[in-house]
C-alpha cells in the first residue's frame, strides 16, 4: 500500500507517466470512481495497492493540456 504522494513519485520514477502530482491522482479518483483502484484510508491519507494502481495508470490515456471545453457536441453539429 502506498499513499497518493508515494504513488505519484513511483509512477514518475518508473517512467509510467512523465509528470503527475498527488493532487492530480486525487482528481482522477474523483473523476473515475468506478475504474480507479480500491482506496484505503490510513490516518488522514489515502492509500492504494501499487500492484493494482500501476497498470491502471499505465493503460490510462493522458489528457494533459486537452481543452475539453472547446469540443463540439453531437447536438451542436
Amino acid at each position: 500500500m502506498v499513499s497518493f504522494r508515494e504513488l505519484a513519485r513511483r509512477l514518475v520514477d518508473e517512467g509510467v507517466v512523465e509528470r503527475i502530482t498527488h493532487q492530480r491522482i486525487s482528481q482522477i479518483r474523483r473523476d473515475d470512481p468506478e475504474g480507479f483502484p480500491p482506496v484505503v484510508p490510513i490516518g488522514r491519507s489515502l492509500a492504494v495497492d501499487y500492484r493494482v494502481a500501476r497498470p491502471y495508470f499505465a493503460g490510462r490515456k493522458s489528457r494533459q493540456g486537452e481543452r475539453t471545453d472547446l469540443k463540439r457536441r453531437d447536438s451542436e453539429e
